[in-house]
C-alpha cells in the first residue's frame, strides 16, 4: 500500500511538486511558505494562498496532516512567509478546531476555490508574524 491512498491527492500533489511549485516559487509576488525539512533540515518553499490580517498570516492546507509542509511545521513551527516579495519570520500554528471552509471565505477567492475543489482534509494554519 502506498503512502498516499487517495488517487486525486497523488495526482494533484505530483503536479504541484513537479510542475506548478517550481514555477510559482520564482514569481516575485507569489506568496511562499518556507518550512524546515523535518528530515533534511533544509529550507522547503511551498507556494500558498492566504491573507495577512494584522500580525498573522492565514492559510488553509488542502490535505491537512498529509501535506509535507504541515508535517514540517509539526516538527518545527518556525517558518518564514514571503508576502508581496518581502520575507517575514513567524511561528505556525495548526488549528484543527477552526472551520476551514468558513476560513476560506475570508481568503483570496481564486486560491480558496482551488483548495475547496482539490482538497480532501482541509486544515487551517495561522502564522504569527514577528515583524
Amino acid at each position: 500500500m502506498s503512502r498516499h491512498t487517495d488517487p486525486k491527492q497523488r495526482i494533484v500533489t505530483s503536479f504541484q511538486r513537479h510542475v506548478a511549485n517550481p514555477v510559482l516559487r520564482r514569481v516575485p509576488l507569489q506568496t511562499v511558505l518556507e518550512t524546515t525539512g523535518r528530515t533534511s533540515g533544509l529550507p522547503r518553499r511551498t507556494p500558498v494562498g492566504g491573507r495577512r490580517v494584522g500580525d498573522a498570516f492565514w492559510l488553509v492546507s488542502e490535505y491537512g496532516e498529509k501535506s509535507h509542509y504541515i508535517r514540517n511545521i509539526k516538527a518545527d513551527p518556525s517558518v518564514r512567509v514571503r508576502i508581496r516579495g518581502r520575507w517575514h519570520e513567524g511561528t505556525a500554528h495548526l488549528l484543527p478546531d477552526d472551520d476551514p471552509v468558513a476560513r476560506l471565505r475570508t481568503l483570496p477567492r481564486m486560491n480558496s476555490a482551488a483548495v475547496r475543489v482539490l482538497g480532501s482534509q482541509l486544515l487551517t494554519v495561522r502564522v504569527d508574524l514577528r515583524d
